[in-house]
């Protein structure tokens, strides 16, 4: 038994010192794969655009919502009566002054003027008698054979006749106005709108009204300015003309182009507004009377302002700021003070300087104190 236990110990003994041999060649082969095996990669740094500031001289604008209006506006009504005869212009032509647009039968007008001629010419014969015979009761009443109450009839029927053929001449004139009123012509160019009256209906003075017609060329546009904005506007009246640009719906620049000609004289004390109007040429008739529009008034030019793209601005609860290249290529981020835009441009008024590359995507991945990869993009124009 003494010696069983003896051969159960001893091959315990050899059993833990196998598995002891085991487990330091296992730590001998693991020690050697790692001294081989390749460094771990470098960590992703994100590449990030960017474009430097700019520095120029900024033109500094006041923007208002406006509304084309017409220079002139009438409605076109007939100066005689009569039946309208014919419509010479189509609705909604253009039209310049002199143009013929309606023509109302001129027979009786006509007729009129034939019969105040006539009658110049019988009233005409008549003084011609006269002036001869005072002529001959001139010579008889210097040889006596002529009394003083037949000379003065003569005298008398010489001064009727040059009445009667006065009243004739004016006669004329108005018969002549009458027949030049059967032809309605624009008074100045411009477009006429829808005809109100048929060919055929008999028309009244003043009382039918036959078409609308406006002036196109030039045209105003009226806004109303505040009253804190009306020192700019009169600070910059004082340095001479202001330009103002007209802008269209769904425009981002203008197409046309005028000079601000009228300030009203009182400020509306409910609105704290006053009314002011832009004289605007309108060759093409592109702004039509009615239409609303925007416009930008030219107050001045602010020099050496620093214009970052709108698109680098971000937004927290501290206010806009941007993202700059900082220390070591490091996301630097800069709360900024915001002025005018122009463009796709707006100025910075403070927080940035003219030195700093301002990062301008993949905003949304990166953040204060991140390292990036700068890539330069071509300077924003200006």
């Amino acid at each position: 038994m003494r010696r069983w236990k003896i051969a159960l110990g001893t091959a315990v003994a050899l059993g833990a010192i196998s598995v002891a041999s085991v487990h330091l060649l296992d730590m001998g082969n693991l020690s050697g794969g790692t001294a081989g095996a390749a460094p771990a990669p470098a960590a992703f740094v994100m590449p990030v655009p960017v474009v430097n500031v700019v520095k120029r001289t900024l033109p500094i604008y006041l923007d208002y919502a406006a509304r084309v209006e017409s220079i002139r506006s009438i409605t076109l009504q007939a100066r005689v009566p009569g039946y309208l005869q014919e419509q010479t212009a189509a609705d909604g032509s253009d039209v310049k002054q002199g143009d013929m647009l309606y023509r109302i039968a001129p027979d009786d007008y006509q007729a009129a003027l034939d019969q105040a001629k006539a009658q110049v010419q019988r009233d005409t014969a008549t003084l011609d008698y006269a002036k001869s015979n005072l002529g001959r009761g001139t010579d008889l009443a210097k040889a006596g054979y002529l009394d003083k109450d037949s000379f003065d009839q003569r005298t008398s029927n010489l001064r009727t006749a040059q009445a009667a053929l006065a009243v004739d001449q004016a006669a004329v004139r108005t018969a002549e106005l009458n027949l030049g009123y059967a032809e309605i012509k624009a008074p100045f160019p411009g477009r006429i709108g829808r005809n109100q009256a048929s060919v055929g209906t008999l028309v009244s003075v003043a009382g039918t009204v036959l078409n609308t017609m406006v002036q196109l060329d030039p045209i105003y546009v009226t806004f109303n300015p505040s009253e804190t904005d009306l020192v700019q506007i009169e600070q910059a009246k004082a340095n001479g003309p202001i330009a103002v640009d007209v802008l269209l719906p769904g425009e981002t620049q203008p197409s046309q182009k005028g000079e601000l000609t009228f300030i009203d004289n009182t400020i509306d004390h409910s609105t704290g507004t006053i009314t002011a109007r832009a004289t605007i040429g309108n060759a093409k008739f592109t702004l039509l009377p009615g239409q609303y529009v925007r416009v930008r008034l030219h107050v001045k030019e602010q020099p050496n302002t620093l214009m970052v793209p709108q698109v680098a601005l971000g937004s927290s609860q501290l206010g806009k700021y941007l993202y700059v290249i900082g220390k070591g290529n490091t996301v630097d981020q800069k709360l900024v003070s915001l002025g005018p835009t122009d463009g796709d441009l707006i100025s910075v008024t403070s927080g940035i300087s003219e030195s700093d590359q301002v990062i301008t995507g993949n905003l949304q991945k990166i953040g204060p104190g991140m390292p990036v990869s700068p890539l330069p993009q071509p300077k924003p124009a200006s």
